[in-house]
């Protein structure tokens, strides 16, 4: 495919201007080889700076993560600062994970803000993106930045930008920042030369603040002193986690944590998985495999950044299983609000949140404790919206979403796996104390709030046409919505773009009193929920599958789990989504 006139004056602008020689030379020899289709995909757009920053695959060009396409974000970033914090002192934090070139980009960023008058604090090394965000608030900074891809493929990197309130930006600040970034038009107008005497190291002192507030979460210590030789497993699968996870589980009084050495070392290149990613069972074999060899009673893994946390343990036929997002946030929200009831520490002001895509048996454990519930848009930036409008006059219990994300207390504005580890063993000793596993503790939990089942289809769409494809997709299920979906009629239409809730039999509309996003939810007539949503980071478009039925007692469970996989079956079959 050859070069566009567009792609050609951009790739020209790249050999021409200035950019270091080693881009120029590996630019060069892309056109030497008559790399076309990389150069396409390397020029085609700019990367775009997105609500919350930056992600995409490492390498040269406009549509590439390097020090250039950084460069530009940073410098928007500043000038957006400057405007936005007129004398005064502005102070930004940042850290980075384990990923390839994260260290470099950390401290690239760190040289822009210091030369743009900007007071950085910057990590001495790699550490967890939740401490980033505890950080901003502990050290007073306006903004942050973590330089991590999460728990994509190790050929990514990306950049993430908080605000003051140790939240990821939103608007208006996110539409800002971005225009401010778009306004960027040359490498020219960054301001590389670092001014050192603003860069400021940071590490331990922020460490032990941050690990202080972790430990005063636990609600339960007699029962971690009693069963404080729980045999953990944990993998920090080769990101930050190693960093503070062990310790946070010490702190909390767990005497038997066993490492998986071989993903225990930070290391870009993922060498033991194909994806750092624990909602994938691939990714935690081999701890899975060492908890099967010890007779463990809970594995844990955390994804490179460590804002993800997964965990595995024996079901009740003695076999390791995964638990997936829905059910760790349910058990994670069934367990804070019970255990903070039986301590008496319950008041009126307690709420949890969770996100639209999240099951709803999040909302029925919270009114059966009587605690109010709020939902959210996916992200844990509205949940840290929530926590800004309601502090002061209500108290943040927790909250979480399905993919693996879950925040305790709110000395945290993002999704933290460090707390989330030292609860979730906090639960399971509680469990194994009162003679239970964790997995008997689920089934217990359904069987009084009834059986909910959640699945996820995400359908990858690379490339400019890609993304065609997922507006298409959209745009097809608006127009055309289904009437049925696997034989139950569709009774209720969510347009989260539209922001508006139709009832489909008596045509009755009311708002979703949420902000705008693209993001569509069917529900049936027999209780199932369908949601279809374009993810804001990647080339996908995902799909969220929640079923429910009465669960009599935790005897019926697998029959009931059965016929629930076989209703989603039929919805996916229905909705030709295979």
């Amino acid at each position: 495919m050859a070069l566009t006139p567009e792609i050609q004056q951009k790739v020209n602008t790249w050999l021409t201007g200035s950019y270091d020689a080693d881009t120029q030379a590996e630019v060069r020899q892309m056109l030497a080889d008559n790399q076309e289709d990389t150069l396409n995909d390397a020029f085609y757009r700019d990367l775009e700076f997105g609500t919350g920053g930056l992600r995409g695959v490492m390498g040269v060009g406009s549509n590439r993560m390097n020090r250039y396409t950084l460069g530009m974000a940073t410098q928007g970033l500043s000038n957006y600062l400057l405007k936005s914090f007129p004398n005064q002192e502005i102070k930004v934090a940042i850290a980075h994970d384990s990923r390839n070139n994260s260290n470099l980009f950390a401290r690239i960023a760190a040289g822009i803000f210091s030369a743009n008058g900007i007071t950085v604090y910057l990590f001495e090394d790699l550490r967890p993106t939740p401490e980033l965000s505890y950080t901003i608030r502990h050290l007073q900074c306006q903004s942050g930045v973590v330089i991590t891809a999460s728990h994509n493929p190790k050929e990514y990197n990306g950049y993430k930008v908080y605000w003051q309130d140790g939240a990821q930006v939103v608007s208006p600040h996110d539409k800002n920042i971005i225009q401010e970034v778009n306004a960027i038009h040359s490498v020219d107008e960054v301001k590389f030369a670092a001014n050192e005497s603003r860069i400021h190291m940071i590490g331990a002192d922020i460490d032990e603040a941050y690990l202080s507030e972790v430990q005063k979460l636990s609600i339960n210590p007699a029962a971690i002193q009693r069963q404080h030789d729980l045999k953990i497993v944990y993998t920090p699968l080769h990101g930050t986690g190693i960093t503070l996870v062990p310790k946070a589980l010490q702190r909390f009084g767990f005497t038997n944590v066993h490492i998986v050495q071989e993903q225990a070392t930070p290391d870009g290149n993922f060498p033991t998985v194909q994806s750092p990613n624990p909602e994938e069972k691939a990714a935690m074999q081999i701890a899975l495999d060492q908890a099967k060899q010890l007779d463990a009673d809970l594995v844990i893994a955390t994804d490179p950044d460590s804002d993800r946390v997964g965990i595995g343990v024996k079901n009740h036929k003695n076999e390791w299983v995964l638990v997936n997002g829905n059910q760790t946030a349910a058990l994670l929200t069934h367990y804070l609000l019970s255990a903070r009831a039986q301590a008496g520490k319950m008041t009126d002001q307690d709420y949890i949140v969770y996100t639209i895509v999240t099951s709803d048996v999040l909302g029925d454990i919270g009114r059966a404790h009587g605690v109010k519930s709020y939902q959210t848009l996916t992200g844990f930036k509205y949940i840290a919206g929530v926590i800004r409008e309601l502090e002061g006059n209500e108290t943040y219990i927790g909250g979480g979403e399905e993919s693996y994300g879950y925040m305790i207390g709110d000395f945290v504005r993002d999704k933290d796996a460090i707390s989330a580890c030292a609860m979730i063993a906090e639960m399971a000793a509680v469990a194994k104390d009162k003679g239970q596993t964790l997995y008997e503790a689920l089934m217990q939990m359904y069987a009084t709030y009834g059986l909910y089942q959640e699945n996820l289809i995400s359908l990858t769409k690379k490339g400019q046409r890609g993304a065609e494809e997922i507006q298409e997709m959209m745009r097809d299920l608006r127009a055309n919505p289904p009437a049925t979906i696997a034989g139950s009629p569709v009774v209720e239409i969510r347009d989260y773009q539209l922001g508006r809730i139709r009832n489909t039999r008596t045509g009755e509309e009311s708002s979703t009193g949420l902000e705008k996003s693209n993001v569509l939810q069917f529900i049936t007539e027999d209780g199932s929920k369908i949601s279809a949503r374009p993810s804001g980071t990647e080339p996908k478009i995902k799909f969220y599958f929640s079923v429910k039925h009465p669960l009599a007692s935790a005897v019926d469970f697998d029959m009931v789990d059965k016929k629930l996989t076989d209703r989603i079956g039929a919805i996916i079959e229905d909705m030709q989504l295979k």
